[in-house]
């Protein structure tokens, strides 16, 4: 070991606020309802959240036929169509909504432009769960587009009028590339907004640059189907530094370290404090013991719960251990 061996910590890392939201949603849902409550899809894209909610009763399912009818349930972070909302409606489930403001905010222009006639371009990746809440809020009007490619194939008329929205946990760089092409493609174009990138994402890219710049190898801990955790490590690659999706500590891969002096770690929107430490503390017994931190922008955002989760004696919603960890 050198003296130089050390590990470089990315600050803003880990959760945004809509992420908090939406665990402390089902956490408190858990407190008022008892078990079980059911979740569809997972409440954010992290395997050891979700296995911690299902030690405590929630049960996920892929879809609102599977709860039964009359049951709790919670929708995803990650949004959802109207038609599993008239679906949930035809089971009489007692939905609670934990979709990101962002996302919901993402719906809300895609029902306006579809009002106006407006095709929507919706840059994103197909199967996505987000995609496929946007898309369903005009289904007949929306076309996804992921790549320049996809932009070069679209069978519509020049002077179609059109307008863009984007997934929200997307890189900003690759997405900026297709938006270009969407506005050299069409005549009539509007859109997307400058923050329909989630800013937690946005952040979290410029600290993975940033780290990229500085050090020998990037390791970003997040599950293997977060968007914004996949994003960051091509984001890391793009600026020429090697890098990895690391799930948790029990993932890391020792001969990435062969040559390496100092790593840089940050984490996805869904991951929790835990995982990074867990990451750093095996890091440190192969010869990495010096902790530093890069700081980069502040996050002072707080998305609220809902007030029907408030406690019925006090009033007051209470502060929730998974969705509070680390704040």
């Amino acid at each position: 070991m050198t003296a130089q061996q050390r590990i470089v910590l990315a600050e803003p890392r880990g959760f945004c606020a809509g992420v908090r939201r939406a665990i402390g949603i089902v956490e408190r849902a858990l407190d008022l309802h008892g078990a079980p409550v059911y979740v569809r899809k997972e409440i954010v894209h992290n395997h050891y959240i979700v296995g911690e909610l299902e030690k405590r009763g929630a049960v996920f399912v892929d879809s609102e036929e599977e709860v039964p009818e009359g049951a709790v349930c919670v929708f995803s972070a990650h949004g959802v169509s109207p038609a599993v909302r008239d679906a949930a409606d035809d089971r009489r489930l007692e939905v609670i909504d934990a979709t990101c403001p962002l996302v919901a905010k993402v719906h809300q222009e895609a029902v306006r432009f579809a009002r106006d006639g407006r095709t929507i371009l919706l840059v994103g990746h197909e199967h996505h769960e987000e995609v496929e809440g946007v898309q369903g809020e005009a289904p007949e009007r929306t076309i996804v587009v992921e790549t320049e490619e996809d932009v070069a194939r679209l069978d519509l008329p020049d002077d179609t009028p059109v307008a863009c929205l984007t997934q929200t946990t997307l890189s900003f760089d690759e997405t900026a590339k297709v938006v270009a092409a969407l506005h050299r493609r069409f005549d009539d174009i509007t859109g997307p907004h400058g923050d329909d990138i989630c800013y937690a994402s946005q952040n979290r890219q410029n600290a993975v640059k940033s780290l990229a710049r500085a050090h020998d190898l990037v390791l970003v801990v997040g599950s293997l189907n977060s968007s914004n955790s996949l994003r960051m490590v091509e984001v890391a690659r793009d600026h020429g530094c090697a890098a990895h999706l690391v799930p948790d500590a029990s993932h890391l891969d020792e001969r990435w370290l062969e040559s390496v002096t100092t790593i840089g770690i940050s984490s996805g929107a869904s991951a929790p404090e835990i995982l990074v430490s867990g990451l750093v503390d095996r890091l440190a017994s192969l010869g990495y013991p010096d902790v530093q931190v890069d700081t980069g922008a502040t996050e002072d955002v707080v998305f609220a719960l809902p007030a029907r989760l408030a406690d019925p004696v006090t009033g007051r919603i209470p502060r929730t251990p998974l969705a509070d960890e680390a704040r």
